[in-house]
C-alpha cells in the first residue's frame, strides 16, 4: 500500500478550502477522536463556537481495519440543533455510519451533517463536505511529526 504523508501546510490549506465549502449554519461541533481531534479545535476557532465535543471510536489498529466499530465518550448534545461532524478521512464509512446511527438514536431532534478532509469514492457514504479524495494511506503530520527520524516516538 503506497503512503503519502500529509504535512500541517497542506492540512491549513485544505481546511480553508473545507471551510469555503461549508454552507451550513452549525452550533456544535464533534470531531471522531482521534483524526478529527485537530480539526474540530481549529474549526470551532475559526467559527467561534465553544460546544465542540469529541466521540471517541476505534475501528483500526494502526492500518489494519477492525471487524466492529467501538464507541466511546458519547457527547451530551441536549442543547444541540446543528452538529457537524467532523473527521480527517472517510474510508470505508463505516465509523461515519455508526457514528450517526449512534448520535441519531440518542438525540433524534438533532441534525447531523458530515464534513472530512478526505474522502475515498467505494465508501459507503459521503461526507457532505470534503476537501480531497483519497487513493492512498495517509499519514497525517500530527501523527508523524512527534517522532524521531527513524519512525519511532521521542519518549
Amino acid at each position: 500500500m503506497q503512503r503519502i504523508f500529509y504535512s500541517y501546510d497542506e492540512f491549513r490549506d485544505d481546511l480553508r478550502y473545507l471551510i469555503s465549502l461549508i454552507d451550513w449554519q452549525f452550533d456544535t461541533i464533534v470531531p471522531i477522536s482521534r483524526g478529527g481531534l485537530t480539526i474540530g479545535h481549529m474549526l470551532g476557532e475559526y467559527y467561534g463556537i465553544r460546544d465542540v465535543y469529541a466521540i471517541n471510536t476505534i475501528g483500526y489498529n494502526d492500518t489494519q481495519k477492525l471487524s466492529t466499530i467501538q464507541i466511546s465518550h458519547t457527547p451530551d448534545l441536549k442543547g444541540a440543533k446543528r452538529v457537524l461532524i467532523v473527521d480527517d478521512i472517510v474510508d470505508s464509512g463505516d465509523t461515519i455510519l455508526e457514528v450517526l446511527k449512534h448520535l441519531g438514536s440518542l438525540y433524534p431532534d438533532v441534525e447531523f451533517k458530515v464534513a472530512s478532509l478526505f474522502y475515498k469514492k467505494s465508501a459507503k457514504i459521503t461526507p457532505n463536505w470534503y476537501a480531497k479524495d483519497a487513493y492512498e494511506w495517509i499519514d497525517f503530520f500530527w501523527s508523524e511529526d512527534l517522532k524521531d527520524k527513524n519512525g519511532t516516538d521521542d519518549r
